[in-house]
């Protein structure tokens, strides 16, 4: 339960955080036509994130990391859109009213389009474990994936509370630096992308830049916590000071009303920033689970062009790793498996694109993701998608799988 409860935390709050602070300024700075125009675009990035999923998890249709460059790209040049044209009020009348709040909607079909896939897919990747919906672990697993997303709703929820109660002004603040953190660690995915896949040289700079947020992904859902907290601190100080003049007890009456409603999900909104530093601390080192990664075996022989591995090491049906160490001192990882019911092998890295090169291990027949516990289909690896390892360029022949040494030079920064 634990696991996904701290994944489901992990994967989603930050953007929990996010939509909830731009919900609320939509709500007070956009017309009513365009509120609606906002809210389709936002079903459709639902949408558009259960496509997705179920595309990753069940085809070799989707190359994960071009998806997701695809998906930065469009995140970041919609908030840099957006941001233009709501330095200013922006109009409620003609297409000048309507544009920004069309990229705010893509800004949603982003955000939820690179959060909610994998959660999504948590079922899926439990069932590959335990064959069955009736099972205690599967429960377990389910019940903490649920209280994961509760925590996120209730986070956006109270977001939105709180930046409706700012007024629109400060609400476009607090929207636009919780979109700056945003665009700050999707910046460093598209430069991971383009790294990657060779789209651009390789950059010292855009390299480290990119390390950085990696290796910092609970610093950014911190700041963005910390400015829903400045936020909810603000109001409860201001609903004390602040008195608010009234003309009848009615009126008065309302007021109070409003001050108690404000202070109520400005402590909800403490709350639940406390729930995800508990999760993301405390929770996790209770629930950590040392797995031990099985050793690196020797490869049947190396050249300057290629590794080498014999069937006879690999044809026992269990998971093998082996790697080529580069001039730099850098050890490439890569597994082979050989497939159930068949000849062919899966040979991939020992990394994958969603959660770097933490590695892959054997539990009871079946190969594991070492960070996030998804279970792989032994039979798809080899192929690109969700959490399967890197595909990596192979060549079958005289008994002997032949590994090109470039092909895995390629990936030497993930394994730095």
């Amino acid at each position: 339960m634990l696991t996904y409860l701290i994944l489901t935390t992990r994967q989603i709050l930050t953007e929990a955080v996010i939509l909830g602070a731009l919900t609320g300024y939509v709500k007070t700075a956009a017309g009513k036509k365009q509120r609606r125009m906002v809210w389709l675009l936002a079903a459709a990035g639902v949408v558009f994130s259960i496509a997705i999923a179920i595309l990753r998890n069940t085809t070799s249709m989707i190359d994960t990391a071009i998806l997701n460059g695809w998906i930065y790209a469009a995140g970041l040049v919609s908030f840099v859109v957006f941001l233009i044209f709501t330095i200013k009020k922006p109009s409620d009348k003609g297409f000048a009213g309507t544009f920004p709040w069309i990229f705010a909607g893509v800004l949603y079909i982003t955000i939820i389009g690179y959060g909610m896939p994998d959660v999504w897919a948590y079922p899926y990747h439990v069932l590959q474990q335990e064959t069955t919906v009736i099972s205690t672990d599967f429960l377990m697993s389910m019940i903490g994936m649920v209280l994961g997303i509760v925590l996120a709703v209730v986070t956006f929820l109270a977001c939105e509370k709180l930046a409706l109660r700012l007024g629109a002004g400060k609400a476009g603040i607090i929207a636009k630096l919780e979109l700056l953190i945003n665009a700050v660690m999707r910046l460093a995915g598209l430069f991971s992308v383009l790294l990657q896949k060779k789209i651009v040289q390789s950059n010292h700079t855009m390299f480290t830049y990119t390390v950085f947020v990696k290796n910092h992904k609970d610093l950014f859902l911190y700041l963005a916590l910390a400015i829903v907290v400045c936020a909810a601190l603000g109001l409860w100080i201001a609903g004390i000071i602040h008195k608010e003049p009234y003309r009848n007890p009615a009126e008065h009456r309302r007021i109070r009303m409003r001050i108690r409603s404000t202070r109520r999900w400005a402590a909800t909104a403490f709350i639940c920033c406390a729930c995800v530093i508990l999760n993301l601390t405390w929770l996790e080192k209770v629930n950590a689970t040392d797995v031990t990664l099985s050793p690196i075996e020797e490869a049947s022989g190396m050249d300057d062009e290629n590794v080498y591995v014999d069937f006879s090491l690999v044809e026992d049906g269990h998971l093998h790793r082996f790697a080529y160490e580069t001039e730099k001192g850098v050890q490439i990882r890569f597994i082979v498996i050989k497939k159930p019911n068949s000849t062919a092998y899966g040979i991939g890295l020992d990394a994958c694109d969603v959660c770097g090169e933490t590695g892959y291990y054997e539990k009871n027949g079946q190969v594991v993701c070492n960070l996030c516990d998804v279970v792989m289909n032994i039979s798809t690896i080899g192929f690109k998608g969700g959490c399967n390892p890197i595909v990596i360029p192979y060549e079958i022949s005289n008994g002997q799988i032949i590994i090109p040494i470039s092909g895995l030079l390629e990936y030497e920064r993930e394994f730095q």
